[in-house]
């Protein structure tokens, strides 16, 4: 794959799963596609040896054309706002997630490898305080080869 040739799509779906099943169906087109404030969701509830009525399952839309690459939920309301779906087809380049290299709920890094050369993808959720912003500038990460950063950036203009 010529890199020039990547096809990403990112979009804010405002905790709506109508809205992510529907970009996920329509955009199979698309190589990567970074969403922002996905709805988590309870799948089932799962056995467990410590509660008789079962541990909840937190989760998002999973579909067979697409890799799911989030970090785990949590049970509070400080789940991950940021997911990166990579098209199957793109499954030999090796993606991973990298938390040792910026640990935050609402980013995620991924790399891949294409022709033995290792590159960078970021998915990126800044709430109305700009923590995210405020974390990334203060860890001060040289990524190299990092082809995107997008998201939702929540930067107002005041006028």
């Amino acid at each position: 794959m010529i890199l020039k040739d990547l096809k990403i799509f990112s979009q804010n779906i405002q905790k709506n799963n109508f809205l992510i099943n529907t970009v996920l169906e329509v955009n199979q087109n698309f190589d990567i596609i970074f969403i922002q404030e996905p709805l988590w969701t309870i799948l089932r509830t799962i056995p467990s040896s410590t509660n008789s009525e079962g541990i909840p399952l937190l989760g998002v839309p999973n579909y067979p054309n697409w890799l799911t690459f989030t970090r785990e939920p949590c049970l509070t309301n400080d789940s991950p706002r940021v997911i990166i779906y990579i098209n199957v087809r793109l499954s030999s380049f090796c993606f991973s997630l990298h938390k040792d290299i910026i640990n935050h709920c609402d980013i995620l890094l991924a790399s891949f490898f294409n022709n033995s050369i290792m590159y960078w993808i970021m998915n990126i959720y800044s709430d109305s305080s700009h923590s995210t912003l405020k974390y990334l500038k203060d860890t001060e990460v040289n990524i190299p080869n990092l082809l995107i950063m997008t998201g939702n950036f929540n930067i107002r203009d005041s006028i």
